[in-house]
C-alpha cells in the first residue's frame, strides 16, 4: 500500500513518534476515569492544543485522541452509538492541525483493544470484535487518517481481528503489543512471536512492535531479544513509557527525564528500531529531546541486555528471561489502557 509513513521510510533512517496522550490530557484538565475520548467533541481546542504540542515538538507520526473508541469501551459510558462521531472528530481534528503545520506528519488513528477477552475464553466473538474494529476505522478514515494504529494488543486473535478490519477499508496498519513485567504480553507473546505473526500477514502491517508495557528498559530488552525474529525488510516500531509511574500527592507522575528519555531512543535505534516514540508519562518536552538525540549522537552497535540496565536502569521483572532463554509465562490478567 503506498502511504504517507512507508513513503517517509523509504527517504529516513528513522522516525519520530509522538508521546503520550492520557497523561497529557490529565494535565490539561482531564478527570481520572473520565473517557479522553469524549474530549474530540466537548473540548476540541484542548485536543487541538494536544495534537500541535507533539507536531511542534517534532513528531513525524501524531496519534488520534481514540484509543478507547470501540463500541466495547464506549458501551462502558452508555455511548456506543458515538463510534463514528467522535473517530471522526478525532482524526479530522489531528487532519487539520498537521495541515496547518505545512510539515509531513503521519495522521494515526490510535485504536486499542475492545478491553474483553474473545471467545471460548471470553464472551466476545471473532466477529463482534473485528466488526467493532471495523465501525472505528470507517469514523477515523472519514475524519482523514493516513494509517491505523494498533496498539497494547495482548492477544494474536484480536491483533489479527484488527488487521482484518484495516484490509476491509483499505487502510495499512502499524501494529504493537504490550510486553508486561515478563516481557510477553497477558496472553503469553513475546516480542519474537509479534515479528512471527506479522511475516504470515497478506498484506503485512507497514510496522509492528512494543508499546506501554512497564519501563523503557525492559521494552529495549525485548527489542533485542526479536532481533533473530527480524528479517532486513522488517520496520519495528517501540513506544516506551517514560520511565516508571511513582505517587506525587494524589497524581501519578512518570520519573522519566528528557535525558533517560533522549537515552532510550537512541539505544532503541541502535537495537534496530525505526520508528521511535513514548507512550505514557511522555511529553513534548521529552520528544523534543529524543530528536536532538537521534539527530546529533552517531550510531553504535547493538545494545547488550547489561548496557541497557547501565544507561536506562534496572528491569521491573522477568524480561531478562527473553534473551538469556526461557522463562515461565505470567499470570493472565485485565490489560490497562495506557496514558
Amino acid at each position: 500500500m503506498t502511504n504517507l509513513l512507508s513513503s517517509l521510510l523509504e527517504s529516513r533512517d528513522w522516525i519520530l513518534a509522538d508521546g503520550a496522550t492520557g497523561t497529557n490530557l490529565i494535565d490539561m484538565g482531564l478527570t481520572q476515569g473520565y473517557p479522553p475520548e469524549f474530549w474530540n467533541v466537548e473540548e476540541p481546542d484542548k485536543i487541538r492544543a494536544h495534537y500541535r504540542s507533539f507536531i511542534e515538538a517534532g513528531s513525524d507520526v501524531v496519534l488520534t485522541n481514540t484509543f478507547g473508541g470501540t463500541a466495547p469501551r464506549l458501551k462502558l459510558h452508555k455511548s456506543q452509538d458515538r463510534v463514528f462521531e467522535i473517530n471522526k472528530a478525532a482524526a479530522s481534528l489531528l487532519r487539520d492541525e498537521i495541515d496547518k503545520s505545512g510539515r509531513q506528519v503521519v495522521c494515526a488513528g490510535s485504536i486499542g483493544p475492545t478491553g474483553e477477552v474473545f471467545q471460548p475464553l471470553g464472551e466476545l466473538s471473532y466477529e463482534e470484535g473485528r466488526a467493532a474494529f471495523s465501525e472505528q476505522m470507517r469514523g477515523l478514515k472519514a475524519g482523514g487518517v493516513d494509517v491505523v494504529w494498533i496498539e497494547t494488543m495482548f492477544a494474536e486473535d484480536e491483533l489479527n481481528a484488527t488487521l482484518e478490519a484495516a484490509r476491509e477499508h483499505d487502510l495499512p496498519a502499524v501494529c504493537t503489543m504490550s510486553f508486561d513485567t515478563s516481557g510477553r504480553t497477558m496472553m503469553g507473546l513475546t516480542p519474537a512471536d509479534l515479528a512471527n505473526f506479522a511475516h504470515k500477514c497478506d498484506p503485512p502491517p507497514v510496522a509492528f512492535g512494543g508499546n506501554c508495557g512497564t519501563g523503557a528498559s525492559d521494552l529495549l530488552v525485548g527489542l533485542i531479544s526479536m532481533a533473530e525474529a527480524r528479517t532486513p525488510d522488517d520496520v519495528v516500531v517501540v513506544k516506551a513509557n517514560c520511565g516508571i509511574p511513582e505517587w506525587l500527592g494524589d497524581k501519578i507522575q512518570y520519573n522519566g527525564t528528557p535525558e533517560l528519555m533522549a537515552d532510550y531512543a537512541v539505544m532503541a535505534r541502535d537495537a534496530g528500531a525505526r520508528i521511535i516514540g513514548g507512550c505514557c508519562g511522555t511529553t513534548p518536552v521529552h520528544v523534543r529531546a529524543m530528536k536532538e538525540a537521534l539527530e546529533t549522537r552517531p550510531r553504535g552497535a547493538m545494545p547488550t541486555m547489561e548496557q541497557v540496565i547501565d544507561v536506562i536502569g534496572p528491569l521491573t521483572g522477568t524480561t531478562s528471561s527473553l534473551v538469556e532463554g526461557g522463562g515461565e509465562r505470567p499470570p493472565k490478567r485485565r490489560r490497562r489502557r495506557p496514558r
